[in-house]
């Protein structure tokens, strides 16, 4: 899923009048009411409220049209799917659903009873239909969702051929049996749908909701209707630099869900974000980039850090004829020192990448996908002027220039910055030129293919290679690139299916399609694999991240 640089960012200062009244923060818990998860014993505060800073605005709460990690992380506090992670964040647990899923004999059709007390926050019952009219809505080319295609295609039955016009919507692999029992046909066995099916872009929708709000759907908090552990009690829209998320008493767990209220606030600029946490106008900060406040805070029992499963890359526009030429790209990719970029730019703990697979991500029989699979690319200036001078001579060329667009935080200018730095000293006759822009509008961007090189991320959708992997497929719905290479279609496409029962080989033909990728063709920049910083107040206990939607506030409990 696409990654904003949820880290980064803007203004110099920050207005104190602008925080809600809250103080806590986050960690890590437990369900018992006298023991915090670090062993000692703690009582509850009596004010189960927490603050919280984001550095970007919501890009949609529509779940059918939301392709972001942002989006993900708010509508799984308020909405509700089938299934969803636990409180590690690794185990997919029933939640709408009654159970696990049911199978038939090749796993091709399951049968998911779903339990009945499931509510909407308008008191309608959630049922079966809810989910087929979300399903279907989501794949209707009239909805023109973004992302729903591309998690539904070659994977719930007929979706490809609806996506693509060439049957009804109502044909969809998914059909309520009765009120509380769903049937859903694959095109072939899964091995991660379990994991899929947490996903945002398979919740349910009250049609009848949905239909009475028309083009006002989702437009903010006062259109759209909740079924989870929370629900937003402000949000004005896609401009809105805060919100508020409530507890949501008619979840059907809501006597597990303590906290009662989340504030939270948009802030830019890390050194204002940390200003807030140290003063006690914030309990959780955004993701931390600046290595000068990372330092400060090493060795603290506020600071949490992890390397978590989300690349970082440039992609390579083939719209344009000179990024066609294979020589160019293989330029770029060599010209960039990571080990330079990950330690001095960024210095925040996040590695170099040499790949697109993230480590400590994917397993096979307890061995990590990056075991066995080889490294990339990897920095090589002399070589790099090589391969540019001759794609010059090739295109008949001596001198280019690219456009290259990234976000418009501080951090993300000074990535780009030195990304440029480093082509233009390395290539002679490159210029970049680069197009900072907000969140927004660098995923339209993105999704119109309106650029030459672009700084983007990706976080995983669901626990498999192959939320990375069918990417880059020809024609893909993520794909954005123009890229194309049919052994790299074959060697996924086998992986989707002659080899989706066969996981050691299955593992291969993915690791082979990653070499074709980076080391044969080029196709895209990788950069580094990101570790994750923020403070969080120690008082508040039961923080999930996980590699999906990064934060669930479900378990949260603020102690005295």
């Amino acid at each position: 899923m696409k990654k904003s640089k949820l880290s980064l960012l803007l203004a110099s200062t920050l207005a104190t009048s602008m925080f809600l009244g809250a103080c806590s923060g986050s960690s890590s818990s437990d369900s018992s009411k006298g023991k915090n998860t670090d062993g000692s014993a703690g009582q509850l505060a009596a004010k189960q409220e927490i603050n919280v800073l984001e550095t970007a605005e919501i890009p949609t709460l529509d779940s059918v049209m939301n392709q972001d990690v942002l989006g993900s992380e708010i509508l799984s506090q308020v909405n509700a799917g089938l299934y969803r992670l636990d409180q590690t964040g690794k185990k997919v647990i029933p939640d709408i659903a009654e159970g696990m899923p049911k199978y038939n004999a090749d796993k091709t059709v399951l049968t998911i009873k779903l339990r009945k007390d499931a509510k909407w926050s308008n008191g309608d019952p959630v049922t079966a239909n809810d989910f087929v009219y979300a399903w279907q809505r989501g794949i209707d080319p009239k909805t023109a969702s973004p992302y729903v295609p591309y998690m539904m295609t070659d994977k719930i039955k007929n979706a490809t051929e609806i996506s693509e016009g060439k049957a009804p919507v109502s044909s969809l692999g998914i059909k309520a049996l009765d009120d509380y029992t769903l049937e859903i046909d694959l095109v072939r066995p899964l091995p991660y749908i379990d994991s899929l099916l947490t996903f945002t872009a398979f919740y349910p929708q009250n049609k009848k909701f949905v239909e009475s709000q028309g083009a006002n759907y989702a437009k903010d908090a006062s259109h759209l209707l909740y079924n989870g552990p929370f629900k937003l009690t402000q949000w004005d829209g896609t401009s809105a630099d805060k919100w508020t998320l409530e507890k949501n008493d008619t979840y059907w767990d809501a006597k597990d869900v303590t906290l009662k209220k989340i504030n939270f606030n948009v802030v830019k600029d890390p050194q204002a974000a940390v200003n807030a946490f140290t003063t006690g106008q914030a309990d959780i900060t955004g993701r931390l980039a600046s290595s000068a406040i990372i330092s400060q805070y090493q060795g603290s029992k506020e600071l949490v850090q992890y390397l978590e499963p989300s690349m970082w890359w440039l992609k390579l526009n083939e719209n344009n004829p000179v990024l066609k030429n294979v020589n160019i790209r293989k330029a770029l990719a060599l010209a960039i020192d990571r080990k330079q970029y990950v330690n001095n730019v960024l210095a925040n703990g996040s590695e170099e990448a040499n790949y697109i697979v993230p480590k400590e991500f994917a397993y096979n029989n307890g061995k990590d996908f990056r075991d066995g699979a080889g490294t990339y690319l990897k920095t090589d200036k002399e070589q790099a002027k090589k391969l540019w001078e001759q794609g010059l001579k090739e295109l008949g060329k001596t001198s280019i220039t690219f456009t290259m667009v990234g976000q418009d935080t501080e951090t993300a200018k000074k990535e780009d910055a030195f990304i440029k730095d480093q082509l233009e000293k390395t290539l002679p006759g490159l210029t970049v030129n680069i197009q900072s822009v907000p969140f927004k509008i660098r995923i339209d961007r993105e999704d119109k293919q309106d650029y030459d090189l672009l700084h983007a991320g990706w976080g995983p959708d669901y626990g498999d290679p192959m939320t990375f992997m069918d990417l880059f497929l020809t024609g893909g719905g993520q794909n954005h690139m123009s890229y194309s290479d049919p052994k790299y279609d074959k060697l996924v496409k086998d992986a989707q299916t002659t080899l989706a029962a066969k996981p050691d080989e299955r593992w291969k033909a993915l690791q082979d399609a990653e070499k074709i990728l980076l080391e044969d063709d080029a196709a895209l920049v990788p950069l580094y694999q990101r570790t994750v910083n923020i403070l969080v107040n120690p008082k508040v206990k039961g923080l999930q991240h996980n590699p999906y939607s990064d934060y669930s506030f479900e378990w949260v409990k603020v102690y005295k």
